[in-house]
């Protein structure tokens, strides 16, 4: 366990009033309007329908927490029998908690649970602008990426949203895979062989024109790569920009 993190403790969320905390600590990380909170009946109801919800407390106060959903979706092209799915809707982590490696045991913390109750699929979706964010879930969890969504949330009242169109990339986190059990022990994962590159610069969020324009280009060239069959499978960092590495991937 890295530094900083042994004095976290990560627990189940199944009260209302741990479900009342996580509320208040949406309001703090994203800043949203209280329209767009997830109210406690979503965390009540998502805790006894399948889904899950994890708090990381310091000195007995939650300072992260995640929330999934469970999903159904076709088991495969011609297949007429629904697979059950983890929907990892949200996590958040206050500022002064980031960089502890809080998120990956929330994350690692999902995925034990979702392997304990013969679930292999975990879902969710994350901003590709954000490429800090990409790196964990690629690099450091084991996703891959196969779709992208235009606009999936529409326009939020959040400020690190900064009145942008909320574009998406789906990350899939096959929690049973070779790759992702390599990858979360800290073992070396092979990559396939990478066949395209999209390069994504760090953009002020202030510049609304100059990300528009670089979100428009970057979800053309995503949509037509996962059309082609590719799928992200890995993310390189350099200063002032990111590179997501795409590969061939069975449908």
């Amino acid at each position: 366990m890295a530094r900083g993190e042994t004095d976290i403790e990560i627990q189940p969320l199944t009260e209302q009033q741990q479900f009342r905390e996580a509320v208040e600590l949406q309001k703090t990380i994203w800043g949203f309007d209280e329209i767009e909170l997830l109210p406690v009946r979503l965390f009540v109801v998502a805790s006894k329908v399948g889904g899950h919800a994890f708090g990381a407390y310091h000195n007995g106060r939650m300072v992260a927490f995640c929330l999934a959903i469970p999903g159904l979706k076709p088991g495969g092209p011609d297949s007429k029998v629904s697979k059950a799915y983890l929907h990892s809707h949200m996590l958040g982590v206050l500022p002064a908690y980031r960089d502890k490696g809080i998120g990956r045991r929330l994350k690692l913390r999902q995925r034990e649970d979702a392997v304990a109750r013969g679930i292999d699929l975990i879902e969710w979706t994350f901003d590709p602008l954000e490429i800090k964010n990409a790196y964990f879930n690629m690099e450091r969890l084991g996703a891959i990426v196969r779709r992208y969504v235009r606009n999936q949330y529409g326009t939020t009242t959040s400020h690190l949203h900064g009145g942008l169109p909320t574009d998406r990339c789906i990350a899939e986190w096959w929690v049973n895979s070779a790759r992702v059990v390599s990858i979360v022990n800290g073992q070396a994962s092979t990559r396939p062989v990478v066949v395209e590159r999209i390069e994504v610069p760090e953009i002020r969020r202030d510049d609304l024109s100059r990300v528009r324009a670089v979100q428009a280009e970057i979800a053309n060239r995503f949509e037509g790569a996962f059309a082609s069959g590719l799928a992200v499978v890995g993310v390189e960092r350099a200063a002032g920009s990111g590179t997501y590495l795409l590969a061939e991937w069975p449908q």
